[in-house]
């Protein structure tokens, strides 16, 4: 399990209780941390920052110990270097350009207060084509590929790749051509070694369909040597509450409707982590509390949710 960071107001008050769960999650063994420059307007990534400074320097934490994820894309109000970007290189308010990707790279170490930043993701780069034709897309992608190798190179991030919507879902996104375009570009040794997109009981019809097809999305991340990080796995707080009979009876261990939809999500074959948005010390807990509680195994989970 993951803690994420995109929900809550933009004030003190909501930077002072994600700082609170972040410290309250680590301390319970979650390692995964997932933000974004363009969260609460970089709130969020300096929330994350503050959490890890206390849980290091007070708490006697190790830095080395948990995964450090964000995301670069969209134009953020105020998050924008004069001369960092071309007019001809935006679509919409988002950009993969490397010019801006870089400036956008270097905004958000300063925001954390890393010098690596171990996943840096692509975020939503489907929404590109709204407004740009798939060549023009694939060129971007290459570019953009490019200079994540080379800050790879240089030791600012440690892996990367996409973080998307519905982009796998619609057909928009294919990931064997992004991970064939990351080894044209950096071999085999490339890395693009990470997605994440959301995977959540809202979406079971999707994920049975998945199964049916003969290139399921999971089982080819997995082929590929791809990580998967679910996003939204309790639908944005929609799961977390008033499931359906059905569920409580597939999962009659658990204590609340939270850590059944999460159970779903961290049991689902090729998901390596489940992220769960927590600005809430008591949410923590309760949701952590699933760590003493193994997850389905991949026949249990096709019985009780792919039937």
């Amino acid at each position: 399990m993951g803690i994420g960071t995109y929900r809550g107001a933009m004030d003190n008050e909501t930077d002072v209780a994600y700082i609170s769960a972040i410290r309250a999650a680590l301390h319970a063994g979650v390692n995964v941390i997932d933000t974004s420059l363009n969260y609460r307007y970089q709130r969020s990534e300096r929330s994350v920052g503050a959490a890890l400074r206390t849980f290091t320097k007070e708490d006697g934490g190790n830095r080395d110990g948990v995964l450090v994820c964000t995301k670069g894309g969209y134009l953020v109000p105020g998050g924008l270097a004069p001369g960092s970007l071309d007019a001809d290189e935006v679509a919409g308010a988002h950009s993969m350009a490397p010019t801006f990707l870089a400036d956008q790279l270097e905004r958000s170490r300063r925001n954390l207060g890393l010098a690596v930043i171990d996943v840096y993701y692509l975020h939503n780069p489907e929404t590109q084509l709204q407004f740009v034709d798939q060549p023009t897309f694939i060129i971007r992608i290459r570019r953009a590929f490019e200079w994540l190798e080379k800050a790879a190179d240089e030791g600012l991030i440690g892996y990367y790749g996409v973080a998307t919507w519905d982009g796998f879902f619609d057909g928009s996104l294919s990931l064997r051509s992004l991970e064939a375009t990351a080894r044209q570009v950096a071999g085999d040794a490339h890395r693009f070694r990470f997605v994440q997109l959301p995977v959540n009981l809202g979406l079971l019809d999707i994920l049975r369909s998945l199964t049916d097809r003969d290139e399921n999305l999971l089982e080819v991340a997995e082929e590929l040597g791809v990580t998967v990080i679910a996003s939204a796995s309790l639908l944005q707080g929609r799961s977390a509450g008033d499931l359906p009979s059905w569920i409580t009876s597939v999962l009659p261990d658990l204590s609340t409707d939270a850590q059944r939809a999460i159970q779903f999500v961290r049991s689902t074959p090729g998901v390596t982590c489940a992220l769960v948005g927590m600005r809430n010390a008591c949410h923590v807990a309760d949701n952590t509390a699933l760590a003493t509680t193994p997850p389905l195994s991949p026949d249990q989970y096709r019985v009780a949710f792919l039937q």
